[in-house]
Protein backbone atom coordinates (compact mmCIF):
# COMPACT_ATOMS: atom_id res chain seq x y z
CA UNK A 1 0.00 0.00 0.00
CA UNK A 2 3.09 2.42 -0.53
CA UNK A 3 1.76 3.36 -3.87
CA UNK A 4 -1.62 4.70 -2.09
CA UNK A 5 -2.16 8.24 -0.41
CA UNK A 6 -4.00 9.10 2.54
CA UNK A 7 -6.82 11.06 2.57
CA UNK A 8 -9.18 12.79 5.43
CA UNK A 9 -12.39 14.72 4.83
CA UNK A 10 -15.14 15.40 7.14
CA UNK A 11 -18.36 14.79 5.36
CA UNK A 12 -19.58 17.78 4.33
CA UNK A 13 -15.83 18.46 2.32
CA UNK A 14 -16.59 14.78 0.24
CA UNK A 15 -17.72 15.41 -3.35
CA UNK A 16 -20.66 13.69 -4.44
CA UNK A 17 -18.33 11.25 -6.80
CA UNK A 18 -16.18 10.16 -3.55
CA UNK A 19 -19.21 9.70 -1.50
CA UNK A 20 -20.40 7.10 -4.41
CA UNK A 21 -16.99 5.90 -4.81
CA UNK A 22 -16.53 5.26 -0.76
CA UNK A 23 -20.01 3.39 -0.61
CA UNK A 24 -19.17 1.13 -3.58
CA UNK A 25 -16.18 0.24 -2.24
CA UNK A 26 -18.23 -0.34 1.48
CA UNK A 27 -20.77 -2.13 -0.45
CA UNK A 28 -18.59 -4.50 -2.77
CA UNK A 29 -16.95 -5.61 0.34
CA UNK A 30 -19.36 -5.70 3.23
CA UNK A 31 -22.98 -5.82 1.76
CA UNK A 32 -21.52 -8.50 -1.43
CA UNK A 33 -18.04 -10.00 -1.26
CA UNK A 34 -19.65 -11.59 2.62
CA UNK A 35 -22.69 -12.19 1.09
CA UNK A 36 -24.52 -9.58 3.85
CA UNK A 37 -27.85 -7.86 2.74
CA UNK A 38 -28.17 -5.36 5.19
CA UNK A 39 -28.94 -1.77 5.24
CA UNK A 40 -25.82 0.23 4.50
CA UNK A 41 -26.79 3.63 4.01
CA UNK A 42 -27.38 4.29 7.51
CA UNK A 43 -27.47 8.11 7.57
CA UNK A 44 -24.13 8.83 9.66
CA UNK A 45 -22.17 9.46 6.60
CA UNK A 46 -23.36 12.66 6.30
CA UNK A 47 -23.19 13.67 9.64
CA UNK A 48 -21.42 16.97 9.84
CA UNK A 49 -18.88 15.60 12.60
CA UNK A 50 -18.50 12.27 10.43
CA UNK A 51 -15.06 11.94 9.25
CA UNK A 52 -14.27 9.63 6.09
CA UNK A 53 -10.47 8.27 5.85
CA UNK A 54 -9.38 6.36 2.33
CA UNK A 55 -6.17 4.89 0.69
CA UNK A 56 -5.84 5.61 -3.29
CA UNK A 57 -3.88 5.58 -5.73
CA UNK A 58 -2.05 9.33 -6.51
CA UNK A 59 -3.64 9.70 -9.38
CA UNK A 60 -7.58 8.62 -8.52
CA UNK A 61 -8.69 9.69 -5.42
CA UNK A 62 -11.97 8.61 -6.66
CA UNK A 63 -10.70 5.02 -6.87
CA UNK A 64 -10.20 3.93 -2.82
CA UNK A 65 -8.49 0.84 -1.93
CA UNK A 66 -9.70 1.33 2.20
CA UNK A 67 -11.97 2.92 3.67
CA UNK A 68 -12.88 3.85 7.35
CA UNK A 69 -15.19 6.14 8.81
CA UNK A 70 -15.16 7.73 12.34
CA UNK A 71 -18.06 9.49 14.58
CA UNK A 72 -17.71 11.46 16.54
CA UNK A 73 -21.16 11.52 18.91
CA UNK A 74 -22.23 13.81 21.13
CA UNK A 75 -21.12 12.10 24.68
CA UNK A 76 -17.30 12.29 23.20
CA UNK A 77 -16.92 8.56 22.28
CA UNK A 78 -15.74 8.27 18.92
CA UNK A 79 -16.43 5.23 16.94
CA UNK A 80 -14.76 3.30 14.03
CA UNK A 81 -16.76 1.80 11.89
CA UNK A 82 -17.30 0.64 8.35
CA UNK A 83 -13.62 -0.46 7.98
CA UNK A 84 -12.82 -2.03 4.67
CA UNK A 85 -10.20 -2.97 2.02
CA UNK A 86 -10.27 -4.36 -1.47
CA UNK A 87 -8.63 -7.76 -1.72
CA UNK A 88 -5.68 -6.48 -2.77
CA UNK A 89 -5.29 -3.93 -0.59
CA UNK A 90 -5.76 -6.92 1.95
CA UNK A 91 -2.30 -7.55 4.30
CA UNK A 92 -0.76 -4.83 2.87
CA UNK A 93 -0.93 -2.35 5.83
CA UNK A 94 -3.90 -0.37 4.80
CA UNK A 95 -6.32 -1.36 7.97
CA UNK A 96 -3.03 0.23 10.04
CA UNK A 97 -2.50 3.16 8.20
CA UNK A 98 -6.16 4.09 8.30
CA UNK A 99 -6.33 2.87 12.16
CA UNK A 100 -3.10 4.78 12.82
CA UNK A 101 -4.52 8.55 10.92
CA UNK A 102 -7.90 8.21 12.71
CA UNK A 103 -6.65 7.14 16.41
CA UNK A 104 -3.91 9.83 15.62
CA UNK A 105 -6.68 12.23 15.27
CA UNK A 106 -8.62 11.68 18.28
CA UNK A 107 -5.96 11.42 20.31
CA UNK A 108 -6.74 10.96 24.50
CA UNK A 109 -10.40 10.24 23.35
CA UNK A 110 -12.56 7.01 23.99
CA UNK A 111 -13.07 5.07 21.16
CA UNK A 112 -15.22 2.03 20.33
CA UNK A 113 -15.53 -0.53 17.51
CA UNK A 114 -17.80 -3.49 17.14
CA UNK A 115 -14.83 -5.94 15.34
CA UNK A 116 -15.56 -8.95 13.28
CA UNK A 117 -13.60 -11.61 15.16
CA UNK A 118 -11.03 -12.01 12.27
CA UNK A 119 -10.08 -8.09 13.19
CA UNK A 120 -10.08 -8.62 17.20
CA UNK A 121 -5.96 -8.94 16.66
CA UNK A 122 -5.57 -6.17 15.10
CA UNK A 123 -7.70 -3.76 17.17
CA UNK A 124 -6.11 -5.12 20.14
CA UNK A 125 -2.52 -4.20 18.40
CA UNK A 126 -3.84 -0.28 18.73
CA UNK A 127 -5.07 -0.75 22.47
CA UNK A 128 -8.65 -1.91 22.24
CA UNK A 129 -9.64 -4.42 24.66
CA UNK A 130 -12.58 -6.59 23.99
CA UNK A 131 -15.45 -5.69 26.30
CA UNK A 132 -18.63 -7.91 26.15
CA UNK A 133 -19.74 -10.83 24.21
CA UNK A 134 -19.61 -11.50 20.52
CA UNK A 135 -23.11 -10.66 19.04
CA UNK A 136 -24.35 -11.01 15.49
CA UNK A 137 -25.09 -7.82 13.82
CA UNK A 138 -27.06 -8.26 10.43
CA UNK A 139 -26.18 -11.96 10.30
CA UNK A 140 -22.01 -11.21 11.15
CA UNK A 141 -20.57 -11.75 13.84
CA UNK A 142 -19.49 -8.62 16.27
CA UNK A 143 -17.08 -7.97 19.33
CA UNK A 144 -17.58 -4.87 21.17
CA UNK A 145 -14.32 -3.48 21.70
CA UNK A 146 -13.07 -0.34 23.40
CA UNK A 147 -9.94 1.75 23.59
CA UNK A 148 -9.55 4.19 26.65
CA UNK A 149 -7.68 7.11 26.89
CA UNK A 150 -4.37 5.41 28.62
CA UNK A 151 -4.17 3.12 25.40
CA UNK A 152 -1.16 3.74 23.35
CA UNK A 153 -1.11 3.41 19.78
CA UNK A 154 1.41 0.44 18.86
Amino acid sequence: MDHTVLHRRLAADLSTPMVYALLRLRVEVLVVEQGNPYQELDGLDLHRTTRHYWLAPPDAIEDPQATLRLEEPADRQFRISRICATPQARRQGAMERLLEAALGEIGDAPCVVDAQPSCVELFTAFGFMVEGAQSTDSGVPRVPMRRDASARIR
